[in-house]
């Protein structure tokens, strides 16, 4: 009995090990990370694009900077975890599609109809 739970620890640390990264998994994912925050902030302060385009870049380079995360930092892969790994890294994928598609979609309506015909000098006048 005492060989058969042995048996059981020891190919848990095994895949204990596995999920571990290394050095150079940590630097390669810092480093994208960094320039996943960088390019969408340097197109805001420099004004490089149209701020609609500006938006959709941005929410792009956050969608890639997830996927990032998941696979360089919380090392999510298909062979960790016997797959469960993949199958919350698509269900993220999912629910980030549908998260950032969803925020687009009430930004714009919220846009689209507050005070749309009042301007701030109307709405001051009318104030109490």
């Amino acid at each position: 009995m005492s060989d058969h739970h042995h048996a059981h620890g020891h190919h848990g640390h095994d895949d204990h090990l596995e999920a571990h990264g290394s050095l150079k998994d940590y630097t390669i994912g810092f480093i994208l990370s960094v320039i996943l925050t960088a390019i969408p902030f340097w197109l805001v302060m420099g004004h490089v694009v149209p701020p609609g385009t500006t938006k959709v870049v941005i929410l792009g380079f956050a969608a890639v900077q997830v996927v990032v995360h998941m696979i360089y930092f919380l090392h999510m892969n298909s062979k960790s975890e016997g797959g469960w790994n993949m199958m919350a890294l698509i269900l993220t994928a999912i629910l980030l599609v549908i998260v950032l598609s969803g925020s687009l979609w009430v930004m714009y309506h919220m846009n689209a109809n507050m005070m749309p015909t009042m301007d701030a000098g109307q709405a001051m006048h009318n104030m109490p």
